[in-house]
């Protein structure tokens, strides 16, 4: 189900907590939301529809990438760019790494690592961003 987007910076501003098979359900709020917003969004994490779980869901190619759980292990090829978001009004600068690598549990709950290049990396430093609070 399309949620609305939420704006407000004190709830963005909290670390989510860590998701259960139980939240399995946000992987299509999720995929909904961001199909809604296709025109200009390419990443939504769970806190950005009003839900304090570790889930985020990005553009991976054809088909949207939804990670419960994830988790940074790596990243190297740090550079400097500028950035928006559906829940802010502008764009603002931050460090990206080029090479990311993350572990993640997928929508049926195995355990999973990726390890993603360029744009795609950007988009998911983005959304782990959210997840901890970070507000770009």
């Amino acid at each position: 189900m399309e949620k609305k987007i939420v704006k407000d910076i004190l709830f963005l501003s909290q670390v989510s907590q860590p998701a259960s098979q139980d939240d399995l359900y946000l992987a299509r709020d999720l995929q909904d939301t961001l199909l809604a917003n296709r025109e200009t969004c390419v990443g939504l994490a769970a806190n950005m529809i009003g839900v304090q779980k570790r889930v985020i869901i990005f553009n991976l190619g054809l088909v949207p990438m939804v990670m419960f759980n994830p988790v940074l292990k790596s990243f190297s090829g740090p550079y400097e760019t500028e950035e928006g978001c559906l829940s802010l009004t502008c764009e603002r600068p931050t460090t990206r790494y080029e090479m990311i690598t993350v572990s993640y549990r997928d929508s049926k709950w195995q355990e999973q690592t990726i390890t993603l290049t360029g744009f795609p990396a950007q988009v998911c430093q983005h959304e782990l961003d959210h997840l901890e609070g970070r507000i770009i």
